[in-house]
């Protein structure tokens, strides 16, 4: 992907480069749902690569773009730190915070997980999720573009078309 879609309604999107059907955010179901992913997931800091994986699982949810959340076998636990703070997520249960340390670079805050997910969602034990905003993501070797409002952590890819809930004026949807 070279380019951003600019528009300013909370479409933001990659330039559709890849041969992967079109994913609507708005047929994504509520509670989410869990999808394997078989691409090739990696998250990096500077040059470091923090984590490589063909074994993600996917967070589907309506109005979000995707979060990938790949096992914890594939991520580099020397880059983690665990981070002070909790969040609670009504379906996921509580979710615990990590930056990541790549030589002199802190990232605060750069991914998350469920250490003791709810039911149905076990499957996102021992994974991470990564924000696309702060640390390097690609999905086959793009770059993913980040879901507006960093709370939510969504990944946009090629596929993934809007609008996204998560940026100025869109809380209330």
């Amino acid at each position: 992907m070279n380019d951003v879609d600019g528009t300013q309604d909370g479409r933001r999107r990659p330039v559709r480069s890849g041969t992967r059907p079109t994913e609507s955010v708005w047929d994504y179901p509520r509670p989410p749902k869990l999808t394997d992913d078989d691409r090739r997931v990696t998250v990096a800091v500077g040059r470091r690569v923090v984590a490589d994986t063909r074994a993600s699982l996917r967070v589907l949810e309506t109005s979000h773009p995707p979060v990938f959340y790949l096992p914890r076998q594939d991520v580099r636990e020397e880059f983690l730190r665990p981070r002070p703070g909790r969040t609670h997520c009504e379906w996921k249960g509580t979710a615990s915070y990590w930056d990541v340390v790549a030589d002199d670079v802190v990232v605060p805050g750069a991914a998350w997980s469920y250490e003791q997910p709810l039911a149905p969602y076990e499957a996102l034990r021992g994974r991470l999720a990564f924000y696309p905003s702060a640390v390097r993501c690609t999905v086959d070797g793009e770059v993913v573009v980040a879901q507006e409002g960093d709370f939510y952590g969504g990944w946009i890819t090629p596929e993934i078309e809007g609008p996204f809930k998560g940026g100025l004026g869109t809380w209330d949807w």
